[in-house]
């Protein structure tokens, strides 16, 4: 029976084009789960076969866990009885109590079968995952093998690949025998399903569609920063020259337009806007919204976001059909651009510099000259009165030594004021405070509010907290659901119970 055990081995490896390790582990659980049905209860079997000989033998064992932990009499033995037998054994090995073996001929050869080749199937899965990320690819050329619901199987070699419907590329009219090519964006390593998940619509996908066709990026003096896309109609793309003799520009556009426009046929006449890439935030920004010309730019970097000022007749331009060219500019860029015209910009800027003069007139107690010297040198906040450099404001004409002090010693009674009426009015929010994701201001603003505890914040929607404290809907939402973890905590305890 030894020999057969070998011969088996040998001709399941080749016939498979696996390991014989693998054939011997399979055969090994095989007989392992066989073993177990000699028992009522649930048991651990270990089955070892010799890769010599053939022979094999058959172990019940028991995981080794610390005294009071015992959970389970038939598959766990605790550390003090399991020391009885080996002195020197640790929580997390076993003890092992040898069985007779079962015999191979007498396994349902059915089932031993099924075992065996499901061990091989997975194996052979692993192995042409592990080829294909071997070479390296981030882009998979094949066949659609079918369609259904879900999208299409797509067929490369012995790869199988899932290209989900909402990852095609809009109005694309893809058919069985088409031949394809998609971007790599997850792979599945579980024994069921497609081996890789494919997307049309990824960034990524068109990124790499230039690298195939612009060789300067291969060999390093050409790179793409960054890409957003509205699949099959229009794109950005952000590139970058690391040498000054090539034109990142013209190199992507190829001669007569050939490159983009291979890219552009690959991605069903996706209309691509190629764009210089620039260190300078508001100078990236610019370009990514060609073709419009913009006139000024305010950027406030702790919003992330720009006020881009464009004349009337580039409004439209820059906005795009559908707000699509502002849209994409700010996914390539990433930050929030916020088109308006000269007189919109002038009259943001006229009600936001009265603002500011209204809160030091009112705060700091000066009249509106001071306020205005003020704004005139770039302060927005008491914070900026308060604690900037007194050099920067001993260096304001209008302001003496006397004057600066007597601003900043203002401006700090008030920041201080403030610091404290915060602090009683969340005094009774100590539960809200502990919440990941809270800061005293928020936690002030729900005061206001009424809003104490958790429990408050939950039963709150996203409009409603937007309303009372004017943070954005996905921080309200994230907190609102945090603020809510602990019902569905008692629930599940209670259902445990």
């Amino acid at each position: 029976m030894s020999r057969e055990v070998l011969l088996l081995v040998d001709a399941l490896a080749r016939e498979k084009s696996v390991a014989r390790d693998v054939v011997f582990a399979a055969l090994e659980s095989a007989l392992a789960s066989a073993t177990k049905k000699r028992f009522r209860d649930e048991v651990d079997v270990r089955v070892s076969i010799d890769r010599e000989s053939g022979e094999h033998e058959a172990f019940r064992r028991w995981l080794v866990v610390p005294d009071g932990e015992l959970e389970d009499h038939d598959l766990q033995v605790i550390l003090s009885e399991a020391q009885k037998q080996i002195s020197d054994v640790q929580v997390g090995e076993y003890i092992e109590e040898e069985l007779e073996p079962v015999e191979f001929g007498r396994i349902g050869a059915q089932a031993a079968k099924q075992v065996i080749l499901q061990k091989i199937r997975d194996a052979e899965r692993e192995q042409i995952i592990d080829d294909f990320l071997e070479r390296g690819e981030s882009l998979l050329s094949g066949t659609i093998k079918r369609m259904d619901r879900e999208g299409a199987i797509i067929e490369s070699g012995r790869v199988e690949a899932r290209l989900p419907r909402d990852q095609m590329i809009p109005k694309e009219n893809l058919r069985v025998g088409d031949r394809v090519r998609a971007y790599v964006q997850r792979i599945n390593r579980e024994g069921r399903g497609p081996q890789l998940y494919l997307s049309r619509t990824a960034p990524e996908f068109i990124m790499k569609l230039f690298e195939l066709e612009v060789p300067e990026m291969e060999q390093g003096l050409l790179e793409i920063k960054a890409a957003a896309r509205d699949s099959g109609v229009r794109a950005k793309i952000a590139v970058v020259a690391h040498d000054r003799r090539v034109d990142p520009i013209g190199t992507c556009v190829g001669v007569r337009g050939s490159r983009v426009q291979a890219v552009t046929q690959e991605l069903a006449g996706e209309r691509v806007d190629i764009v210089l890439w620039s260190e300078d935030p508001a100078q990236f920004v610019i370009g990514a919204l060609a073709p419009a010309n913009v006139s000024s730019i305010v950027v406030d970097e702790e919003k992330r976001s720009m006020d881009v000022v464009v004349d009337e007749d580039n409004l439209a331009l820059a906005i795009g059909t559908g707000g699509r060219n502002v849209r994409l500019a700010s996914e390539l860029t990433g930050w929030q651009i916020n088109i308006m015209t000269a007189e919109e910009s002038e009259q943001k800027q006229t009600q936001e510099r009265d603002q500011v003069r209204d809160l030091f007139m009112s705060r700091l107690d000066v009249d509106e000259e001071i306020a205005d010297i003020l704004i005139e040198e770039g302060f927005t906040t008491l914070e900026e009165v308060a604690y900037v450099p007194v050099g920067e404001m001993l260096d304001i004409e209008a302001f003496d030594e006397d004057t600066v002090e007597e601003l900043r010693n203002r401006a700090r009674n008030v920041l201080l004021t403030e610091a404290i009426a915060k602090e009683e009015k969340v005094e009774g929010s100590q539960d809200l405070l502990t919440l990941e994701g809270m800061d005293v201001d928020l936690a002030a603003k729900l005061a206001d509010a009424d809003v104490h505890t958790r429990d408050d914040l939950g039963e709150l929607s996203v409009d409603e907290l937007v309303e009372a404290t004017g943070i954005d809907e996905a921080r309200a939402s994230a907190l609102i659901m945090k603020a809510r973890e602990h019902w569905f905590a008692d629930e599940s305890a209670g259902a445990g119970v």
